[in-house]
């Protein structure tokens, strides 16, 4: 009786019957991958500004406080952004004719503010609060990295929901003492967890509501 199948049919049957289980795996997994990546999360990427501002320069290498020009940012769930009048308490005196500052000084003379671009956008449905976290012992470099080596501004973290969760479950690890909070320098922590408890009663830490939904989802 002849054979209806040829010896390798079996083998060809076996490798279209992996392949469908395989496929779907494969898309999860590259859409799991595309999902954290720099190109979805933004990571990386450095936003086009009105005028190249070096936060390596203004903070980094002359020693400017952050709430020199992010004035609220103890108080309000915004950092808040400087208005031309900041640039100026200087630029009057320094670098009055650089071309790179012309949008600075004809804000100045219209009275029409800059239009700094977001570089850290969180979406509509998260709610974050600068205030409640600069002042319970996060620093700024811990979400905008190492500011005082930025020339141009860059988004330094994911921030993505898993990433914020890693703190949330426990942010003891992450905590900095009041006078590191606004240094221009990401600093690795050489802190034991001895150390960093009396830092977690400091600021009357207390991870276990951080992870509810309403916390940043309100």
């Amino acid at each position: 009786m002849a054979q209806d199948f040829e010896p390798r049919a079996n083998t060809v049957a076996r490798l279209i019957l992996a392949g469908l289980v395989l496929m779907p795996l494969t898309f999860v997994g590259l859409g799991y991958a595309l999902e954290r990546s720099d190109y979805v999360t933004g990571q990386n990427e450095t936003v086009e500004q009105p005028i190249p501002f070096s936060h390596a320069h203004h903070s980094g290498e002359i020693g400017i406080d952050c709430r020199y020009c992010h004035t609220s940012v103890e108080v309000s769930a915004k950092a808040g952004l400087p208005p031309t009048t900041t640039c100026m308490s200087c630029h009057s005196q320094l670098w009055t004719e650089a071309e790179m500052l012309a949008p600075v000084r004809e804000s100045l003379s219209t009275g029409v503010r800059l239009k700094w671009e977001p570089v850290n956008e969180l979406p509509d449905y998260v709610y974050f609060n600068h205030s409640v976290h600069v002042t319970n012992g996060i620093a700024c470099t811990e979400c905008h990295g190492s500011v005082g080596e930025m020339r141009l501004m860059r988004q330094a973290a994911p921030l993505t929901m898993d990433w914020c969760l890693d703190c949330h479950r426990d942010p003891v690890p992450y905590l900095q003492p009041p006078e590191m909070i606004t240094y221009p320098y990401r600093t690795t922590s050489q802190m034991s967890e001895i150390d960093q408890a009396p830092l977690a009663e400091f600021y009357d830490i207390h991870p276990g509501g951080l992870t509810d939904c309403s916390t940043c989802h309100r």
